[in-house]
This record gives C-alpha cells, sequence and structure tokens, in this order.
C-alpha cells in the first residue's frame, strides 16, 4: 500500500538527520513490525527503532502504547482505502431489479478480506477494539468506510433503516467470515498424518463423530469465492423494488 511505501523509504534524510515522520507512516511501521513480530512484540520503543528515532518522538503522533494498538485498526482501513483506490471496479452490467452498485460492494467485501488476510495478527483488534469504542471516536477511515457502504446502499434504492439493516449484516458477514478464515486449526504443522496434524486424537470420537469427521474440509480456507457467494445471498435479500 502506499503507506508501506513511505515506511520502508529511507530511514535516514540528509546530513543523517531521520525522515520526516507522520502519523500514517508510523502506523503503517507498527502494522509492519505486527506482521513480523506479533501483537506481543510491539512496543514504543521497538517501533522507534524500526524507524530510526527515539521513542519519545512518537508520542507526538499516539499518545502511548494504547493509542498504537488502536491505531492498527486504523492502519487496516488506510490500506483498504489504498486498494480500493488503486483497483477501479468494472461492473459488470446489472440484471433486472438487481443492485447496480453489487459489484462495489463484493469490492469492498473481498478487499477487506485480502487485506486481513495479509495482517491476520491485527485482525482480532476489529472486533475487540471497536466494540469498545463509541462509533463517533473511531478513527476516521473506519467511518469512511462505513460511510462508503450506506452511500452505495442508497444509492441502491434502500431508505434508512434497511440500509442500517444492510450495513450491519455487511459487517458481520465480512468480518466474521474472515475471522473464522483464519482461526486456528492445525495442532502439530510438522505431522504428515492428518489425523495427528488436526488433532484428531484429542476429540472424543463418541461425543464429536461428525466434528472429527469435518475437521479436515473445515480447515481449508472457503476462500473469496465463500465470501462473495455470502455475500450475493444476503443482497439478493433486499434486491428488488424497495416499498
Amino acid at each position: 500500500m502506499a503507506n508501506e511505501s513511505a515506511a520502508g523509504a529511507d530511514r535516514s534524510g540528509d546530513r543523517g538527520r531521520p525522515a520526516r515522520l507522520s502519523r500514517e507512516r508510523v502506523l503503517a511501521s507498527a502494522l509492519e513490525l505486527v506482521d513480523r513480530e506479533g501483537l506481543s512484540a510491539l512496543s514504543m520503543r521497538l517501533l522507534g527503532a524500526d524507524l530510526g528515532v527515539e521513542a519519545m518522538s512518537l508520542y507526538r503522533y499516539v499518545p502511548g502504547k494504547e493509542a498504537l494498538v488502536d491505531g492498527l485498526v486504523e492502519a487496516l482501513y488506510l490500506e483498504l482505502e489504498d486498494r480500493l483506490d488503486q483497483a477501479p471496479v468494472s461492473a459488470a452490467a446489472p440484471t433486472a431489479g438487481d443492485f447496480e452498485q453489487r459489484a462495489d460492494l463484493q469490492r469492498i467485501a473481498l478487499t477487506m478480506y485480502q487485506v486481513c488476510i495479509d495482517h491476520p495478527q491485527v485482525v482480532p483488534l476489529l472486533s475487540t477494539r471497536m466494540m469498545a469504542v463509541p462509533l463517533a471516536r473511531r478513527p476516521l477511515p473506519v467511518l469512511r468506510d462505513h460511510e462508503r457502504v450506506l452511500t452505495l446502499l442508497r444509492d441502491a434504492g434502500l431508505d434508512e433503516a434497511q440500509s442500517a439493516t444492510v450495513l450491519r449484516a455487511f459487517t458481520a458477514w465480512v468480518l466474521g467470515y474472515t475471522s473464522v478464515d483464519l482461526r486456528a486449526m492445525v495442532d502439530n504443522p510438522e505431522e504428515p498424518d492428518p489425523a495427528f496434524r488436526f488433532g484428531l486424537h484429542r476429540l472424543p470420537a463418541k461425543d464429536l463423530p461428525r466434528l472429527r469427521e469435518s475437521t479436515p474440509a473445515l480447515a481449508e480456507r472457503g476462500g473469496p469465492e465463500g465470501l462473495a457467494a455470502g455475500l450475493d445471498a444476503l443482497l439478493d435479500r433486499f434486491s428488488g423494488p424497495h416499498e
């Protein structure tokens, strides 16, 4: 993403001075650090080292560790915006009574899915941090995403209440589906035998026969095709004339 290129730029300016910082660059570097080392490794000290500055220099852009963790959510949505800007939709002609905006909604969902797949360490924060933050205090890129989806829904002819209902369902489906696709399933990655790789011997055969049988299939990601199919089913529920 564009922010990544900024974060990956030369860290020293003229005469050995650190390159100019910005909030977006700090958050993009924090995202890179978490991708590389995990969320538990995130600290102002390590982030400063990655950026080639003293940790105290970062407090101008993020007031502390908690704000930095919240900023990772902001960084994800900034990357979403960058990717959407770089890949304009080429929408197919809609069928009669269908959402003309369906292709745009699918593109937002699939792009968000890919952003999350690329940054799996941060995905749990999309639920845990946002649950604790009132709507009006969420990062502006998150609010712009809500606005983007609502605008498409209103343009499709849905009224205020219908748009709110679909936004909730859209968000729940995209984030829920992605979280399920990223859940840990492998018990022993070094084990070639599927039964032991997935730890089926830990699941009581008498009590959980269907789960044992289905675990290898459940361990396969549904991928973007499953996400798109579910979103189509959701949008089909609201396609057609709106009263």
